[in-house]
């Protein structure tokens, strides 16, 4: 089956569906959880890789498939993505796929065209995908693929056992396109396990289109992998340093409560929150990285609601609009400034806290006291002042 010729723009204009498998168990890569869930970059590889299908403006819909019982956990993942219920998928990607492709042929408008791709590879470089798109016009299918480079082996019981030849031998890459008609047909015929989607459809006698793939599109299935792919993530990022400051007076009768640990102590400090003047600042640090105001515009003492809040939540959403931007914290540092209480027996516990609610190391968060040698109102003990400031990587 052959699509009938169209420029690329008129293609851009048809349904176009992509099916995300997620639902293998990466016993490989040897973790704890799939890799597909693993963070990178601060946010889940699952999530990078179908914000990396929709990067460029071609697809208009996204079918997960994970694994059974993994649906309202990668629904969440996806949250505000356009995509479709997660459905479960089967016991090999072959099964999984197929439960995608079955999935889509039950819309009440099934698309014209699918790309297939796997959650574990989330960098596809620019051009990939309209130049896949493009050569659906002439071909049923099409595939990134890179040539092989290295000399290929044959080996048994750690011993050579034979040389083969290279030439024309290519490593296929996803995300891979089809003519839905044609995929769903193939699948539905396919009689044999196969190792990817195009080997299918020339099981079926269709020409699948190989175009040049690329370094960058690297499938995550060892730990070196992920190093990799972050390292080549990490040069996207640009540099944004916040600073924040905060002052809170003393209050007695309140609990003391600084960078998320409350201290014994005879006095508290005066708020309309919890009164945490480290975790202020560090918010107005981040926030300020961001270019997205301060504290005050997303927590308004104005608002009852958050009459003697718990400060963590604040800070937990200053990390979600790190994360909501595509960007990471590379650290973090707070100084307060106070003669009591001592801050010396609480700093690691602070630091934890903080790393905790930052969703980062302990290594990265920097926790610190100053006196101001009884000088101001903190050198009387009037108040407690903080200051912080917040690297953060933003895609560029």
């Amino acid at each position: 089956m052959t699509t009938s010729a169209a420029p690329l723009a008129s293609l851009m204009l048809m349904t176009i569906a992509a099916i995300l498998t997620a639902a293998g168990s990466g016993s490989r890569f040897g973790a704890a959880q799939p890799k597909q869930y693993l963070p990178l970059l601060g946010r889940p590889v699952l999530r990078l890789a179908a914000e990396a299908l929709l990067a460029e403006g071609g697809v208009g819909l996204i079918q997960p498939v994970c694994a059974p019982g993994e649906e309202a956990r990668v629904a969440e993942i996806l949250a505000g993505l356009p995509c479709l219920p997660p459905i479960p998928g089967g016991t090999t990607r072959q099964a999984s796929v197929r439960a995608g492709l079955e999935a889509l042929a039950r819309q009440s408008a099934p698309p014209t065209q699918v790309l297939i791709h796997d959650a574990a590879r989330p960098v596809i470089p620019p051009g990939t995908i309209p130049a896949l798109l493009a050569a659906l016009a002439e071909h049923p299918g099409a595939i990134p693929a890179q040539p092989v480079a290295d000399t290929l082996k044959r080996g048994e019981a750690g011993r050579v056992t034979g040389t083969l030849p290279r030439a024309g031998l290519y490593r296929a890459q996803t995300p891979q396109a089809f003519a839905f008609p044609a995929i769903l047909a193939a699948h539905r015929a396919a009689i044999a396990e196969a190792t990817d989607d195009a080997q299918l459809l020339e099981a079926a006698g269709e020409t699948v289109a190989l175009l040049p793939g690329a370094e960058g599109n690297i499938k995550i299935t060892f730990p070196e992998d992920l190093a990799r792919v972050e390292a080549q993530l990490m040069t996207r990022l640009i540099p944004r340093i916040g600073s924040g400051f905060d002052v809170h007076r003393i209050e007695a009768g309140r609990p003391m409560v600084l960078c998320g640990v409350t201290i014994p102590c005879a006095f508290g400090l005066e708020g309309h929150s919890d009164a945490d003047v480290g975790i202020h600042a560090l918010c107005d640090a981040i926030y300020g990285a961001l270019a997205e105001g301060d504290i005050g515009r997303w927590f308004p003492p104005s608002e009852m609601r958050w009459k003697g809040a718990d400060s963590a939540q604040f800070l937990r959403h200053a990390a979600g609009r790190i994360a909501a931007r595509g960007g990471m914290l590379g650290n973090a540092d707070v100084t307060l400034l106070c003669e009591q209480p001592r801050i010396g027996p609480h700093r690691e516990a602070m630091q934890a806290r903080l790393a905790e609610l930052l969703g980062v190391e302990p290594g990265r968060v920097g926790v610190k006291a100053t006196t101001t040698e009884r000088l101001g109102f903190t050198g009387r003990g009037e108040g407690i002042a903080a200051q912080a400031a917040a690297l953060v990587l933003l895609p560029g």
